[in-house]
């Protein structure tokens, strides 16, 4: 959007400074054209004057030894002619057809015109003058003056003029960008903000002090609503974290109540007893999950920890399912401890779907922790899906959990500013990738 508004602004300025430049050097051109046109024609005059005498007087001496000099001075060329077209005297190098001009000047008139000299050419011009008056002409004057002086002054005000026109376009497209700099410098800030928002700060507002006053009333608006959003959000965490804190007490002591009547049960009744108490494990499961979605959410402080004696501990799990547990991670290699929190659920649920006899393996190279294993997976789709919340899988119905798990992860990653995925494994089972960011 900068380098569009600094293309239109510059093309712009283009236009004006061509539609000033432009019309000034021609007229200087064809002010300079004017100029020699008058300085030669009245040199012409005064030849044309001298050569009527001549012919008058029959004594052309004086005449040849002006026009002769005149060449020399000057390095034009000067003819003279009869009233009928026949050249009685020359001086210089004549280059020119002269024809048109001595057709004009034999019907009285002199030259009013010239083309128009630009720095390029023409290299000489031709003026013709009549000898004589009226009716009573004695013959005609052709003047042949060089250009030299002529285009090299209309070469200096061009050039001149090509340099201011140069001076103004940088100076122009610097303000320009100054300009479009000053007008997008909302949209940048509004932008930056939504960058920051959408990468999980939610405390980044724009900074509204700079630009037109319309955008930076979309600022303050944008703040306005960023602000509301913000407190519905954090109201929203509140409440399921305060909800989820409160459930506790009452499952607690519902479960030690359940737990109180047992010896009092009917062998009928055991059945449906064990089925209450598993539905209340669930529920305080989901309970506990939901609490730590909400702490997670709202941006809990991150500190390292070690990875390995966390690893440790689930060695003792894996065992007990008959698992087997490879680890090629450094007792002394720490990570965030949103990373760390992420392991344990990738681990917790791999224990749950892993055969006895499979492998779970744990890797961390180059700022990437992988947890692989080689259980059934799950589909394209499944994968694309495991992040939401309260996600599970029809063949996962039996299985314990609340479908919390992947999206606290996915939160976690997060709140470290890392990126979580969910990879199929070779030849069957999952891989979830955590790329940390790089410090």
């Amino acid at each position: 959007m900068n380098a569009r508004l600094v293309v239109t602004f510059t093309t712009l300025i283009v236009f004006l400074i061509a539609a000033l430049a432009i019309p000034l050097g021609l007229a200087y051109a064809s002010h300079r054209t004017n100029r020699l046109l008058l300085d030669r024609r009245a040199d012409a005059t005064r030849f044309a004057e001298l050569a009527d005498q001549a012919a008058r007087d029959g004594d052309r001496t004086g005449l040849i030894a002006e026009i002769t000099r005149y060449s020399d001075l000057y390095g034009a060329a000067v003819r003279v002619r009869d009233r009928d077209g026949s050249l009685r005297l020359t001086a210089g190098r004549f280059e020119a057809d002269d024809r048109d001009a001595l057709r004009l000047a034999l019907a009285g008139r002199t030259t009013e015109d010239l083309p128009t000299i630009g720095p390029f050419g023409p290299a000489t011009v031709l003026l013709a003058e009549p000898a004589g008056r009226d009716a009573q002409l004695s013959g005609v004057v052709l003047l042949e003056t060089p250009t030299d002086q002529a285009r090299l002054d209309v070469s200096l005000v061009w050039g001149a003029l090509a340099l201011g026109a140069l001076a103004a376009l940088a100076s122009s497209v610097l303000a320009a960008r100054r300009l479009a700099r000053w007008i997008l410098r909302p949209v940048t800030e509004l932008d930056q903000a939504t960058r920051a928002i959408a990468r999980g700060r939610l405390d980044a507002r724009a900074h509204p002090g700079v630009g037109p006053s319309e955008l930076r009333r979309l600022e303050e608006r944008f703040n306005a609503m960023a602000d509301a959003v913000s407190i519905a959000m954090e109201r929203q965490r509140a409440f399921v974290a305060d909800a989820s804190h409160e459930l506790r007490t009452p499952l607690t002591v519902l479960g030690l109540r359940l737990e109180n009547l047992e010896p009092h049960l009917r062998a009928e009744g055991t059945a449906e007893y064990e089925e209450a108490m598993a539905e209340l494990d669930r529920l305080a499961l989901l309970v506990a999950d939901l609490l730590t979605l909400a702490r997670v959410e709202a941006g809990a402080e991150s500190k390292e920890t070690a990875l390995g004696p966390r690893l440790a501990t689930w060695r003792e799990v894996y065992a007990a399912k008959d698992v087997h547990l490879i680890t090629d991670i450094s007792e002394s290699v720490v990570v965030p401890e949103p990373a760390a929190r992420i392991a344990d659920i990738a681990l917790d649920n791999a224990q749950k779907f892993v055969p006895p006899n499979g492998t779970v393996t744990v890797t961390l190279h180059d700022g990437v922790l992988r947890v692989t294993d080689d259980g059934p997976g799950l589909s394209e789709e499944e994968r694309a899906e495991a992040l939401g919340r309260f996600w599970r899988s029809g063949t996962h119905a039996n299985v314990p959990g609340s479908g919390l798990g992947l999206a606290i992860a996915a939160e976690l990653a997060r709140a470290c500013g890392a990126t979580l995925h969910l990879l199929p494994a070779a030849p069957h089972g999952l891989v979830v990738e955590l790329r940390l960011p790089q410090p």
